[in-house]
């Protein structure tokens, strides 16, 4: 099946902003209340969930939103330093001037993944559903579809993290796992993946179809 929509995740799939996020967790564990963790528990963490961390640090789930928004500020302030993946920018270029309407399913704010993606990519951007919690992004996926007029079969939801799978299985179209994100690909192969990318260049396939 041609694919007509390739629908993004931000953080870890487009934009390199693990070693950001690993800055200044500390600081927003102690800003809400929940547990540190050093660099190799952090590695560790790398192979859990979602839910499986915010357990490990003891973060309710009522804290996530104001986690979520203290992280959220703090890459503004830093968007700067955040950059993409190596060969994001030609892969995006690449699709969109295949014909392959690009989206942006975030849990980030849409002024934090613009100011990364900067004018030019940005534009190329037809939809954006950013800021939802990361266990929200079925709806939004469904709202992307629905507004491209795009049929799911003809859809590919594009991630790092378990969360993103379920999403993309909750909203009835495909998930493409990425290798180079926060979660390992073997993590993400325990989701059943349609699809999987060792590098962004990969993608440019979607554009040949």
């Amino acid at each position: 099946m041609t694919i007509r929509l390739a629908i993004f995740d931000f953080d870890g799939t487009l934009a390199d902003s693990f070693p950001f996020f690993m800055s200044v967790f500390n600081e927003i564990a102690d800003q809400h209340g929940f547990r540190r963790v050093d660099a190799q528990q952090a590695e560790r963490l790398r192979h859990y969930g979602p839910r499986d961390i915010m357990r490990h640090v003891g973060m309710p789930a009522w804290k996530l939103p104001l986690a979520s928004r203290s992280f959220v500020e703090r890459m503004r302030e830093n968007a700067a330093r955040i950059p993409l993946f190596d060969g994001v920018d030609g892969m995006l270029r690449h699709l969109a001037h295949s014909g392959v309407e690009l989206a942006v399913v975030s849990s980030n704010s849409e002024l934090n993944v613009r100011l990364v993606l900067g004018p030019e990519l940005a534009a190329l951007v037809r939809q954006y559903e950013c800021g939802m919690s990361i266990f929200g992004k079925a709806a939004r996926i469904r709202k992307v579809l629905k507004a491209a007029g795009v049929a799911a079969q003809q859809a590919l939801y594009i991630g790092d993290q378990t969360t993103d799978a379920e999403a993309a299985r909750k909203a009835g179209v495909a998930f493409g796992a990425v290798s180079w994100g926060y979660a390992p690909i073997e993590a993400l192969r325990r989701a059943a993946p349609q699809r999987e990318f060792a590098a962004p260049g990969d993608l440019l396939s979607l554009g040949r179809a």
